[in-house]
Order: structure tokens, then sequence, then C-alpha cells
């Protein structure tokens, strides 16, 4: 063991509380971005399982051989095949069994009345496959359906809902159906594939409410008999089959089926949470740069000593970065463990909060666990490579002085490279919002921006901390004063304490700008372009719900108090050979109750072969009223249709409007997804609502909103969204937090003569704990401010540059009251952050303070 190594070594024994600030750091930022990991390669591995398991019997499944994708979709849809298909393959040799799958939209209604999920993952529903083989689902208890109206549904969903065997309750399908649970089933040994629904009907049920006649199925499921392997019986069925429909082998299904859930789930949830493991650990390296850069200052005798002693600056710069090196080995493998308590955690605290997490081993991988630990030590060593540096140029002579003096504030250079890089930030941002919408320059613009907060850091401190700190002179009087001029003694030492609080506070803006000008944009959208009353919906997003039956808009109309009520469909097709969403609904009454802005050509002449396409599309497909468009439906049919309208504003009516006679021959399983009511005149609003809410209790009661009840409602996943970024970011701020603790606690150290001086000459112990705790509010306010600021510039660069670059039009909105809590929260976090230096301050011996080098 060489000398550096030994010194090293002797001064963490000696000063090992130092650095448990930094140890901390590394520790939760690793376990954090170690937990993530380990926790989506159990769940991949868990769904591959369940999927594997599920669909064992599979051999082969036959299909529709294309897929209409419209854009912000990874699965497409496919046209259905025909049952009677089914005799032909079983025909096959090598076929043991076939049969058909018919899967849809269905939701439950639970004991309590309220809809079952729909809230992200799909209700399905589904005809039950008799051969237990070829069926995903286990029947658990009770038995199959075997009439009308009898259903299995999965455990999961019956749990979820309070319903039993025997219980009798609805299915929105979307017109609502009367059933009766008669089983419960599992799904690959789970009660079910996370908070995905399923009910099981009769095939004849599952063709009369799923499809648009009988004798059409999404797919046929095959199983091979004995000794064919499932390449083999795929070559087998592939002769037989008509044109457009295909063989692919179950593996091949089972991959698809656990792709889609990774790209629509697993893969955005992880990234989530990894962006988030960013922040920390971005906060956590001025935490650690900061410690090391104190430890230096506080070392410079020493280390000039050294240098006197014949220890060369390499040696010097070595020493403190072989203590880095040990505290980050130490933290990351600290963390390695920290993080795969965190995925247990996880995994055991998931089914408590209704999310099943597939049972099974925790899954970690050789990535899982190397990442982190590269990624915490590089983090460590980077943050302390700086302060090793300014370590090994300590002059011999510096032993004569006490510490090195911190004169960075004034730093002229600073000053100018800050003030460039800010400069910089604001050409290249204005550029890429206002100029030329570029989401790529916008960020470039937010990433130099940060870069200029943190350069200009120490400069803006001096005169940030006076400002901010002024009234401490006439409300704490000479403690306030004293706590003030703490804060001011070290600009750079100041600015990279806050900064870290600075990270975390303006992340926290960010969303919370962002999250208020979602809301601003939704309640704008539906101001601007519904013209109606009430709105009825049922809440959902993401692939959950059944929508609404199309009869409900109709028997909606008949009500003496309704002027007009139109419902609003959804279609898929493509459009010149590229997949588009189609609104399907009457386009007189969509005119009558949305505001479509400048129409061009008549919306009264669609009919069954004209369709209606925005100002914006219409450039993008290089369209006009009257001119031709091919359209080919998920049946396969290819119909030419002419633009016989262009409308402005297509927010909530769509990019294209067909009629409900053009969609017929073509449809699935049709449904609306908003009912839009208009009143007549002299009707109240209550009264029209109240009318309209007992026609819907008779299509699954939908929920009746009026506009501003819509517009929150439509909104309201934006809350729960800002919920879970408030909870992630609350690691960030704790290390900025223990960051602000660590360099308090250090300064004590340094400044403990002094300290005993005060107390000489009189200070109580009361008055020496405010002073550390106003000095550490002093530090939080100011990196709360520059968090705020730079958070609100990033909020409105994020919402500019969404503006540009989609065809919707963005609000921009500054939520004050929510702000206000962010600053609150963040002056707390100093003040907390200041109460442990503060009582360790006071609990100093005056005479060995004194007498202290």
């Amino acid at each position: 063991m060489n000398a550096s190594v030994r010194l090293s070594m002797s001064s963490l024994r000696a000063h090992k509380r130092r650095f448990a600030g930094t140890f901390l750091a590394v520790f939760l930022g690793v376990a954090f971005l170690a937990g993530t990991l380990v926790m989506g390669d159990t769940l991949r591995a868990g769904f591959d399982t369940v999927f594997g398991n599920a669909t064992s019997g599979t051999d082969a499944v036959v299909r529709s051989a294309e897929a209409i994708t419209t854009p912000g979709e990874s699965q497409g849809v496919r046209e259905p095949v025909d049952t009677d298909l089914v005799k032909t393959l079983e025909q096959v040799p090598g076929v043991a069994a076939a049969a058909p799958d018919i899967q849809g939209a269905g939701q439950l209604i639970g004991a309590d009345g309220k809809p079952i999920g729909g809230q992200g993952p799909p209700t399905l529903a589904g005809n039950w496959i008799d051969d237990p083989e070829l069926n995903p689902y286990r029947l658990a208890e009770g038995r199959a359906p075997k009439k009308s109206g009898e259903v299995v549904v999965n455990r999961g969903t019956a749990e979820r809902g309070d319903l039993r065997i025997g219980d009798t309750t609805i299915l929105r399908t979307p017109d609502p159906v009367e059933v009766t649970i008669v089983g419960l089933a599992t799904f690959g040994g789970e009660d079910g594939m996370a908070q995905v629904t399923f009910t099981g009907m009769t095939l004849s049920d599952a063709e009369k409410y799923l499809t648009a006649g009988p004798g059409e199925a999404s797919s046929i499921q095959v199983r091979a008999g004995p000794g064919v392997g499932q390449q083999e019986l795929v070559d087998r069925l592939t002769p037989v089959l008509p044109g457009g429909v295909e063989a692919i082998t179950g593996q091949e299904s089972t991959e698809e089926n656990t792709d889609m859930i990774s790209s629509q789930f697993l893969d955005i949830f992880t990234t989530f949470l990894l962006v988030f493991s960013g922040v920390a650990l971005l906060v956590a390296t001025f935490s650690i740069h900061n410690t090391f850069a104190i430890v230096v200052a506080q070392r410079t005798r020493e280390n000039a000593l050294l240098r006197a002693l014949g220890a060369s600056r390499r040696q010097v710069t070595a020493s403190t970065l072989t203590e880095a090196s040990l505290v980050a080995v130490t933290a990351s493998a600290a963390g390695l463990v920290g993080g795969i308590g965190i995925a247990a955690g996880l995994q055991a605290l998931f089914p408590a909060i209704g999310f099943p997490f597939p049972e099974g081993d925790l899954v970690i991988g050789v990535l899982s666990m190397t990442l982190p630990l590269a990624v915490g030590i590089i983090v460590c060593l980077g943050s302390a490579l700086l302060p090793a540096v300014r370590a090994g140029r300590t002059a011999p002579l510096a032993a004569l002085r006490e510490t090195a003096v911190d004169q960075s504030g004034a730093s002229r250079v600073r000053a100018v490279i800050g003030g460039g890089l800010a400069a910089l930030a604001v050409a290249v941002t204005l550029t890429g919002v206002l100029v030329s919408p570029s989401i790529w320059l916008a960020g470039a613009g937010s990433v130099t921006a940060l870069a200029a907060f943190v350069v200009l850091g120490p400069v803006a401190s001096t005169t940030a901390v006076r400002v901010i700190g002024s009234p401490l002179d006439r409300l704490r009087g000479v403690t306030g004063s004293l706590a003030r001029r703490n804060a001011l003694r070290s600009p750079r030492r100041t600015a990279a304490t806050a900064s870290a609080l600075m990270i975390g506070v303006s992340v926290v803006s960010l969303f919370t700008v962002f999250g208020a000008s979602l809301k601003a944009t939704m309640d704008q959208t539906v101001s601007r372009s519904f013209a109606g009353d009430v709105a009825v919906s049922t809440p959902s997003f993401g692939a959950g719900g059944s929508g609404l039956s199309p009869r409900l808009a109709g028997a909606v109309q008949q009500l003496p108090e309704v002027d007009t009520a139109v419902g609003l469909g959804r279609g898929v097709a493509e459009v010149d050979g590229k997949g588009r969403a189609l609104t399907v609904t009457d386009p007189l009454a969509l005119e009558r109750t949305f505001d479509l802005g400048k129409v061009r050509g008549s919306l009264s002449d669609l009919g069954t072969d004209g369709v209606a396409i925005t100002e914006k599309e219409a450039e993008k497909q290089g369209l006009t009223t009257g001119d031709k468009a091919r359209l080919t439906f998920t049946d396969g049919v290819k119909d030419t249709f002419t633009v016989r309208a262009v409308y402005g504003q297509s927010e909530l009516a769509g990019d294209y409007v067909i009629t409900r006679a053009a969609w017929a021959p073509h449809r699935t399983q049709d449904s609306d997804t908003l009912v839009a009511v208009s009143f007549k005149d002299g009707v109240s609003t209550d009264a029209g609502k109240a009318a309209v809410e007992k026609v819907a209790a008779r299509y699954g009661d939908p929920e009746v909103q009026t506009r501003d009840e819509y517009a929150q409602s439509s909104a309201g996943g934006i809350d729960m969204m800002l919920t879970l970024v408030y909870a992630l970011l609350a690691l960030a701020v704790l290390i900025a937090l223990l960051g602000i603790a660590n360099t308090l606690t250090l300064a004590i150290h340094e400044r403990t003569r002094e300290l005993g001086l005060l107390r000489a000459v009189g200070q109580t112990r009361s008055q020496l704990r405010s002073m550390v705790r106003w000095e550490s509010l002093l530090v939080a306010a100011f990196g709360t401010v520059g968090g705020l600021a730079l958070g609100a510039f990033l909020g409105w660069v994020l919402v500019e540059a969404s503006d540009g670059a989609s065809d919707s039009a963005f609000a921009f909105a500054m939520p004050p009251l929510q702000l206000g809590v962010v600053a609150l929260v963040g002056l707390a976090a100093g003040a907390l952050a200041g109460l442990r230096p503060a009582r360790r301050a006071a609990r100093l011996d005056v005479l060995r303070a004194i007498a202290a080098e």
C-alpha cells in the first residue's frame, strides 16, 4: 500500500463523519437507479412467464395479415377473420383443435355501481374458449358460461369490484348487457394480467355484442397434434388460408404481446423512473462537489505541509481522489443492495395498491448491477476531480496561512462566461421556440440555461443573499446579521450548496407550470371548440373503457329539452396509404354543437362517399375540396372518397370526419367516445342535465357533465401525473437537503474557534442555533428562488416548443398558488436541514472551541 492510499485511509477513519452526506447522496442515487433497473427486468421476466404460461397450449394463431396503425398507437387494428375457416383448419393434418377468438371492449360495473378499470389498461371482453389448452384463462372457481347472459371474469377484476359467483351486474359493450357471473378465472397463474379486466361470454353473445355480425372473429387459435412443431404447423396451415390471412406461431404471438406491454407500459415506466434517477444523481453531484471542495479548503495547511515535506502535486491529488474512490465504491455497493431492497419492497407494495406484481424471484441482471455501480463511481469521482486538482496545486507556503480565501464570487472571468452562456441560452431557446420551432433547439437552449445558472451562481449569490437576507437585520438583530454575513462569506460554497436545491425546485416548477398549462390548454380547447351545454362521457384514458352506446345520442335527441345531441364515434382507415383516425358522426349536428372554425365546402353533402378534413391535414396531404382520397378500411375494402369540406379547428372533432352511413359497412364493435348536447332556449343547465342523466342511466349510466366539469375531468390525469412526479422528485429534494446539512456541518467544524469566541462574548446557545438555522434558510431561499425562476422559464420553453411542434394550440399558464407551495417546501427544506448542524453548534464546549485550531 503506497503512501497516498495510507494517507487517504487514515484521513477517512479520522474524519468519516465529514463524508456521511456524500455517502448518503451516492447511496440514494444508486439505489434508485438500481431499483428501477431490477424492477424493470423483473416485470419483463414476470410478464414473459405469465404470457408463456397462459398461451402455452396455442401453437399457431391465424389472423388478418395487414393492420392499420394510427399515429401515436403501437398496435394496429386488423380485419376480422371468417369463423367458417375453423372447419377448414381442423381438416389440416397435424391440427388437434382450432377455436375462434373474439376480442372486444367490455367494462364491468362493480357492486358499488362504478365501472371497474378504464384508467389505462384495457377492459376486455371476449368469447370463453372451451378448449382449456387454447384458452389463455384458466377456470379457478365455478363453471364456464353455457347460455346467454352468463360470464366468467378474471378473479382480480371480481375482487376489485366486490363481485362474486352468482352476482348479476352490467357489462358495457358499450350497450349495457345484464350478465350473471358463473365463474372466476386466472391468467397464467395470476388473478389477472396486471390491471387488465376480462369478461368471457358465450360465443353467440360475443358475436352479438362485440362484432359487427355473426361469423367474425379477431383470430383463430390452433393447437398442434403430438409430434408437430409450431413452425411446422404454420407451414401446413399457410397453403389453405385465403388471401389477406396469415398464420404465425404461438411463440411469435406471445412475443408480440409482451413487446406491446413493454412498449406501451414497461419502457415508458422505466424510462420515466430513470429520468428522475438522473435528476437525483445530478443533484448529488453538486452536494458531493461541495463536500470535497470544503474538505480541501479545510486541509489547506495539511496539504501544504505534505508538499513542504516532499509530496508531489500528483500525490496530493491522488490522495484526494483515493478518498473519493473509497467513498464512491462503498456507497455505490451499498446502493446496489439498497436498490435490490427497493425492488423487493415494490414487489410487495404493488399488489397492496391494486397492481398485481408477477410472482417469482427478483431478476438481477448484470447490467442492472454494473451500470448503477459505474454511474455512482463516475459521479462521485467526477464531482471530486476539481477539488482534488485544486488540492494538488496547494503551495507549500500555504502552511503559514489558516485557510484558503474564496474569491470566486468576484471573478470577472466567471461573470463573463456565465453571461455569455446566458445570452447563448436565450438566443438558442428563442430561435427554437419562436423563429424556427424545434424541440431539439429548445432543449439545447434549456440545457445551456441550466449551465448558465450554475456558472453564474457564485456571482449572483452575493447580491441575492444580501437582498433576501436584508430583512434579517431588522427582524433578528445581530443574530440575523451574522447569519447573512456567514452566507456571504464564501459565494462559491453558498452557490454550490444552493444549486443542488435549485435543480430539484426547478424540475418541480417545470412540471408544475407544464401541468397547469396542459389544464389551461384543455380548458381553452373545450371553451373554444365545444359549443354544447353538457357532455356525456366515460371517465377513462389509455386503452381502458368501453365507450358509449351509439344509440345514446339518438335517445337524448328525443328529449323535449334538447336542441341537438351528437355522438362522436371513432374509426380507423388508411388515407392514401397512411393510417388515420376517423371521427364517425352526424356532420350537421357536429357543426351545430362544435365550433369548427371556418368551413370551406359543405358538411351536409358528405353522404356515403364524402370526407371532411382539417386545414392542417389538407395541407399535409395536398388536398382541397373536390379532390379524391383513397381510403382503405380494416375489412380490406378500398373506397374513393371526395373531400367535400375543409374546416379550421380539430381539437375535439379530429382531423377526418365521415358519416355513420359511410362507416357502417366497415364497422366492428361500434361505440362513441363523447356525446355533446345543446339545450333549447330557456332550458336551464340543471334541468337539462337532469333529463339527460335519466336517459343515460338506461345506457350504462355514463357520466353527464357541464362544459366546465368536462374540461376539468379531461385534465384529471394531469393531477395524477403531477402527484407521481412530486413523489419521485422528493428524493432529489432529500439529497439537496442532505447537501445543505452537510455543508453547514463542515462549516461549523471550520468555524469552531469563531463560534467559541461568539459564545465567550455573550452569545447564547439559542442565538447560536438561530444563527445557523437562518444561514441554512438563506441558502435554501437562494436556491428556491433560482429554481423557481429557472423552472418557470423551462416550463414556458416546453409549452411553446410543444405548441410549435404540435397541430394543437397550447396555452401557457403560471400557477401562483402551486408555485407558492413549492417555494414554501423549499424554504421548509432549508429550515429542516439546519436543525442538526444548529444543535451541534450549540453543544460546542466554549473553552475547547476557543482552543481549537
